[in-house]
């Protein structure tokens, strides 16, 4: 899959985002912001890695249905990456932020993405001194590729500031 975007100087650019490679991770804005939590704790990007890459024909049955045609309708398997709290994160602390894989039991631990809601690719860095989460390389999910998850991640630092 391609995705297009503007550089930081301006220009037209173009990334590949697969799924079976190292180029296989995105970052898109954060729309789940609870209206509790301060503003200064919420984190503008989520992040995730791509699992598969679909497309399906649907035909939408309902309020506004225009026909019974079919339309292409494409869409990102992903597996979310969480923010972790446990030291700070951000520009304020001069640290890349730290995320890890929640467990594959919990409900919000995949998702879909529209692959027009990427922003684009980004650069996750696994946390080596941390250690890989399974020494024994058993996973307990072979879609999702958990044999081979960290304990956390570091995130490459991108050109956004929250003050401006």
């Amino acid at each position: 899959m391609r995705i297009n975007f503007t550089t930081y100087d301006g220009r037209r650019s173009q990334e590949t985002i697969n799924s079976f490679s190292s180029h296989n991770n995105i970052i898109v804005l954060n729309g789940s912001q609870d209206e509790d939590r301060q503003s200064a704790e919420r984190h503008p990007f989520r992040y995730a890695r791509v699992l598969g890459i679909y497309h399906a024909n649907i035909v939408y049955v309902g309020p506004g249905m225009v026909n019974y045609q079919p339309i292409r309708m494409e869409f990102l398997w992903v597996r979310w990456y969480e923010h972790s709290t446990k030291t700070g994160n951000g520009w304020e602390s001069r640290k890349l932020d730290r995320i890890h894989f929640p467990s594959v039991y919990e409900d919000d631990a995949f998702g879909f993405v529209d692959p027009l809601d990427v922003l684009r690719s980004c650069h996750i860095i696994p946390a080596f001194a941390q250690g890989k989460l399974r020494q024994d390389g058993t996973g307990l999910s072979r879609p999702a590729r958990d044999s081979s998850d960290w304990v956390t991640y570091h995130v490459n630092r991108c050109v956004y500031h929250p003050s401006g």
